[in-house]
């Protein structure tokens, strides 16, 4: 017999044997299907995470640096950077000025309070001062109205550019431009909406904000503000020349002695780029042990139930053997049963994980989904168990002796 009709012939008598034992080849799928489960639902969650990462980080543009008194995502002494003097507008318009590398240069500040219309209040909304220049350096888009000119930043015109957030909010039936919302008791009149942004790593809510003039900001949000300068390079291919000399500029700016170390940080997309990965490492770490544990776990319940399964059909092995078997189709025999089991037990874990991802996804703002990679892997997973664990049953079954397995009954 061919090695192809060996396997469909062994495939034909395990799956005669699994349905004569249904609630045992059942009962043993229990640990490898919690594993399948484990696994799709650690994958989807790094794929939404991934998801979530790569949509957010974009927001911030890799071309774009910012400029501050502390580092983003700093876990060393805090202490080293308490004292830094606040980046003055003085700072932020010189370099404004004097920067030749850059295609747009924007001074902002931002802070949390409530926003008021009518009757209807919105609290912990991210307020932010803003140039006419910042739509370039955040890379937003216009939906509705327009963004700040320069002269209502000169004149410091009580203007704003609400989140779709919160124009959906206070205005679900009617045009939002023109009507006037309270900041901090201050009314503004509304002259625009901001394009739809989502969730800032699936978390916070980047549509909940309002954009208001840098000059207003000073007078109804913070006499203080701590300025950010937010600077576009002119050419990404360029982007380290541009870094340096912003560097170079805002230490003659701030009279930074040569030999010490600055006084500013300047900040970019790449923080959280490394950040993530260390994150995202770790996560990876945690779900493969487990994934293994589960696995492993029902890997051996599926080993138990092969060795049953080859003390029990001892006489059949043996009368195979002598009709002229070979070790190899028994092997596969055996083999294929226990894939076919744990196979049976990914669809399963499979068929669970699906609608727990597919409410994830439609329920909250986390970027859940099943792609096709992730059913792969986990049927992938599963059938590996299958025939790991069923290897040294099958391998006993294989190397027993006809003569002495006729006379074991």
């Amino acid at each position: 017999m061919r090695l192809h009709q060996e396997v469909i012939e062994s495939a034909r008598i395990a799956w005669d044997a699994l349905r004569a034992n249904k609630l045992r080849s059942g009962l043993a799928t229990l640990g490898v299907v919690i594993g399948i489960v484990t696994v799709t639902l650690m994958g989807t969650a790094i794929n939404g995470v991934n998801q979530a990462f790569r949509q957010s980080i974009s927001s911030l543009g890799a071309d774009v640096l910012f400029v501050g008194r502390f580092p983003w995502m700093a876990f060393d002494d805090w202490r080293l950077y308490r004292n830094r003097r606040e980046i003055s507008l003085q700072d932020a318009r010189e370099v404004q000025r004097l920067l030749t590398t850059a295609s747009a240069v924007s001074i902002q500040a931002n802070d949390n309070g409530p926003v008021v219309y009518n009757h209807r209040m919105a609290r912990g909304v991210w307020i932010n001062g803003n140039t006419e220049q910042s739509l370039l350096t955040r890379g937003l888009s216009i939906a509705q109205g327009r963004w700040f000119t320069a002269a209502d930043i000169d004149s410091e015109r009580p203007v704003c550019v609400l989140g779709s957030y919160l124009a959906e909010g206070f205005f679900p039936h009617e045009s939002p431009l023109g009507r006037k919302v309270r900041i901090n008791d201050a009314q503004f009149e509304v002259v625009g909406v901001i394009e739809k942004l989502g969730n800032f790593l699936g978390g916070w809510n980047q549509d909940n904000q309002v954009a208001i003039p840098v000059s207003r900001f000073r007078l109804d949000v913070q006499p203080r503000p701590d300025y950010e300068i937010a600077i576009k390079a002119a050419d990404p291919s360029s982007f380290q020349e541009t870094i340096e000399e912003t560097r170079a500029l805002m230490r003659r700016l701030r009279k930074v002695e040569p030999g010490r170390p600055d006084d500013f940080a300047i900040n970019q997309q790449d923080v959280f780029v490394k950040f993530f990965l260390a994150f995202g490492g770790t996560i990876g770490a945690v779900g493969l042990f487990i994934t293994g544990l589960a696995l492993v776990v029902g890997g051996i319940g599926i080993m138990n139930i092969m060795f049953v399964s080859v003390a029990e059909r001892t006489r059949e092995i043996g009368v195979r053997k002598a009709l002229g078997a070979k070790r190899r189709a028994v092997l596969v025999q055996f083999l294929i049963e226990a894939a076919s089991i744990t196979l049976g037990a990914g669809l399963l874990g499979l068929s669970i994980a699906w609608p727990i991802t597919w409410a994830i996804g439609h329920f909250s703002s986390f970027p859940a989904s099943m792609s096709w990679w992730i059913i792969a892997v986990a049927l992938a997973v599963s059938a590996s168990t299958g025939v790991i664990a069923g290897l040294i049953p099958a391998l006993r079954a294989s190397r027993m002796n006809p003569v002495d397995a006729l006379r074991s009954e």
